[in-house]
């Protein structure tokens, strides 16, 4: 029940927060992500990270004065949701820049959206190459590509693992068969073929029909593209059946949620997992991470990416004295922005230009760290 009554806190927090600023005082901005549902963990990173840097340039004086004012759109990480949440944010809340989506399979559609309406969007967390590969000039992100943290993945179970007879599994979704067919394609580089490929669907937690078959194909090594609702259950039937292999996949489990999927730290030691280095040991956000914890939320995942996000909105804005998406790309694309998570500069695609996915072992405590 303390749970339930803290998480319903949370929320009003939320409302109140986004309701309280005087129209025309305040600039607009949108967080859009999965605010419920099994994947509601990664849209709290995003909007804790975003409220508390809000929070922190409003205590400094605001963006030329003005104070930014939040809105929430909750896509549940499905299309149609968060093309609606998209016109919602445009239409009704009238935001000049948004963070978000999380998942790449919302960002593509809603994207179009934003960029019809001139808006800035910048992704912390979208990986799927096809986020900036559609010419969309006013599309950024502050997180990398699953064509880099894929070869990571294929790299890290060749060389270091040395495994030789590797399965690859993916939940047929635009993030996980994306990061999946990044991983294999690195594979064929190396000069090894998967032994198994296959999908599975989200929402399902009975693994034990694959598990057989990944045990029928002697799979010395399983990588899985993916969320922790579904990489959970998997590698905790992995083990109920003996079958006692590595598990590697990307950033889509890096959350705690991924332990309790999985049924407690038990289960979720030894998982692997690409991302980008540790963004609570960069210098730059020591002070940040400390007022998150004092608050009581620790600032997993993909929390300082969304606070480094709204940083760079906001350098945007006070540097050309503009809202307009377009004006803002562009002054983006052309130069380079201190964050939390140090300075950050962009290509002309909209990616980042410097990248630095690293690989990272699940404990028996249930928590993360980097493999040395």
């Amino acid at each position: 029940m303390k749970k339930i009554f803290q998480q319903g806190m949370f929320w009003i927090v939320m409302v109140l927060m986004t309701s309280t600023a005087q129209a025309g005082q305040t600039i607009a901005i949108g967080v859009a992500g999965p605010l419920t549902g099994a994947y509601a963990a990664f849209g709290e990173q995003l909007w804790r990270g975003a409220q508390q840097a809000a929070q922190d340039i409003n205590a400094a004086g605001g963006i030329d004065g003005k104070k930014i004012e939040l809105f929430s759109g909750d896509d549940a990480c499905d299309p149609k949701q968060a093309m609606a949440v998209a016109n919602q944010l445009v239409d009704r809340h009238r935001v000049l820049a948004v963070i978000g989506h999380f998942c790449s399979s919302s960002t593509i559609p809603a994207s179009e959206v934003y960029a019809e309406a001139g808006i800035l969007q910048i992704t912390p967390a979208s990986t799927n190459p096809m986020v900036t590969e559609r010419g969309i000039t006013t599309l950024l992100r502050t997180c990398g590509r699953d064509n880099q943290q894929g070869s990571a993945g294929a790299d890290f179970i060749v060389k270091t693992l040395q495994a030789k007879t590797i399965a690859v599994l993916h939940d047929k979704d635009t993030y996980g068969q994306g990061l999946a067919d990044a991983m294999r394609t690195q594979l064929h580089r190396l000069g090894l073929q998967e032994v198994l490929y296959e999908g599975l669907t989200r929402g399902e937690k009975d693994f034990n029909a694959l598990v057989t078959k990944l045990k029928s194909v002697n799979a010395d090594a399983v990588y899985f593209g993916g969320l922790h609702n579904e990489a959970g259950p998997l590698v905790r039937q992995m083990k109920e059946q003996g079958l006692k292999v590595p598990l590697v996949s990307g950033d889509g489990i890096v959350s705690e949620e991924f332990v309790i999927a999985a049924g407690g730290p038990t289960y979720a030691e030894g998982v692997y997992m690409t991302f980008g280095r540790d963004p609570r040991k960069i210098k730059e956000g020591t002070n940040v991470v400390e007022r998150l914890r004092q608050s009581g939320y620790e600032p997993e995942g993909y929390t300082l990416y969304s606070y480094a996000t709204m940083q760079i909105i906001a350098a945007a804005i006070a540097a050309t004295q503009s809202t307009d998406g377009a004006t803002l790309a562009r002054w983006l694309h052309a130069h380079e922005v201190p964050t939390v998570m140090g300075v950050k500069g962009w290509d002309t695609k909209g990616d980042l230009k410097i990248s630095d996915y690293v690989m990272y072992r699940w404990d028996d405590k249930g928590r993360y760290a980097e493999v040395p």
